[in-house]
């Protein structure tokens, strides 16, 4: 008797959408051939010392999944706004969980293909888990779906063709029962599907840094550490919050305080140029990497902190040594569910959220846990309706949070927030 389909799952991108996906499907422990192709060329992805806020569903995940049981987050007990001089003007208790983009990265390669770090103990692999890898300088540059048939029901009869180019410029194909895009905001997956859904530039940007914990005034620890504070002035919104510092710690003393700041730059004007122009002449156009800034940008953007940031931002800031920034971007694609259910769109490659939410770790999240189940049913024999019904939640999610997104950081960068000062 035939395996039970799908069997053989490729996922498009090995960031944390890719991972969380893998790591949800290798769970389900049906016996499942999971790879992940990476288009960077390092076995690791690289940090950038960025924080995140782990919402329910990112919590959720670990807990149910983790089975190295490494501590996820650390506490945020309050959100605070200060005016100019550093006054708390608003204080209320809301009880948030913060991680880091490294720690979050790690776990889930220790969890998905055993890989050992300095962040976690590899967990023992359980029976059923079936077999993992995770294929680094490896770009899919197609995906052929066999033509369709007249029937609305899933066809694993024939595989999806896949083809890759190697970063050593060979070039082969693999084939699956389902490609998973998790390729990003800039994913060439939904590209090739909808060529008209472009990834398009909000009018901002956030530059972001992290400082340790014991480096910053008594002033800055007052309404920095375990809070969530915020200060607004026309055009410009800043935040920061505590996150794990070196290879995942939470322990006091050893963790890093981690800010974002909102910038207006209108496009193409040059001073948009001369920002995302790096310290080699490279332009860049999504993210300038850590140490990519030009030191006289970085000097001017220092002196302007001290202008109009309240005190103890503008002492993050100035003690920030490798700051980096990404442009703040909008895109959405009408469906999930590409190729009569045989290629899917999922996390960022879906929806690309404004960071405003605070959600698009918590999408990768939602999407992969809800995306298992939905694999699961199929396998048992629950057919085209178990992906109609995972898209339909997906879709909604996305919809709702990029419109949030969307108004959130109009309101924040060209309206009136209420607490700008």
């Amino acid at each position: 008797m035939a395996p039970a389909k799908p069997k053989d799952i490729v996922i498009v991108g090995g960031s944390l959408g890719g991972l969380l996906t893998g790591v949800a499907l290798k769970r389900l422990r049906k016996d499942l051939n999971i790879r992940i192709f990476e288009r960077n060329p390092t076995p690791l992805l690289q940090d950038q010392g960025a924080g995140v806020v782990a919402g329910q569903d990112v919590q959720k995940f670990f807990k149910a999944y983790d089975r190295s049981q490494t501590t996820l987050t650390i506490p945020s007990h309050q959100r605070l706004y200060l005016d100019k001089e550093g006054r708390v003007i608003s204080r209320h208790n809301q009880e948030q969980r913060m991680t880091s983009w490294d720690l979050l990265y790690h776990l889930l390669r220790t969890n998905y293909d055993c890989t050992e770090t300095d962040y976690a103990k590899v967990p023992t692999t359980e029976e059923g888990e079936g077999k993992t890898s995770y294929e680094y300088g490896c770009t899919v540059t197609s995906v052929a779906a066999p033509k369709p048939t007249s029937s609305p029901e899933l066809d694993f009869s024939e595989p999806v063709k896949i083809t890759v180019q190697h970063k050593s410029g060979e070039t082969f194909s693999t084939e699956a029962d389902l490609v998973i895009a998790a390729d990003g905001p800039s994913s060439k997956i939904r590209a090739e599907y909808f060529p008209d859904v472009k990834r398009t530039y909000a009018g901002y940007v956030a530059w972001r840094g992290t400082v340790p914990e014991t480096q910053v005034s008594q002033a800055a620890t007052d309404v920095f550490v375990e809070k969530f504070p915020f200060y607004h002035t026309e055009g410009v919104q800043i935040l920061a919050y505590t996150i794990p510092g070196k290879h995942g710690t939470t322990k006091p003393g050893e963790r890093l305080l981690n800010w974002v700041w909102y910038v207006n730059y209108k496009e193409e004007s040059p001073e948009h140029v001369e920002l995302m122009t790096d310290n080699e002449g490279k332009r860049h156009h999504i993210t300038l990497p850590p140490g990519g800034i030009k030191e006289d940008v970085w000097r001017r953007q220092k002196d302007l902190a001290n202008e109009i940031l309240s005190p103890q931002f503008a002492e993050l800031v100035n003690k920030t040594e490798v700051p980096f920034v990404q442009a703040i971007t909008d895109v959405i694609a009408p469906s999930a569910l590409l190729e009569n259910g045989r290629v899917l769109l999922l996390g960022d490659a879906l929806a690309g959220f404004r960071p405003h939410t605070a959600a698009s770790t918590n999408q990768a999240a939602l999407d992969a846990m809800k995306l298992a189940g939905a694999v699961e049913k199929v396998i048992e024999g629950g057919g085209m309706d178990a992906l109609k019904k995972w898209e339909e939640e997906v879709m909604d999610y996305g919809k709702e949070m990029q419109s949030h997104g969307v108004q959130m950081g109009n309101r924040s960068q060209f309206g009136d927030h209420p607490m700008q000062r």
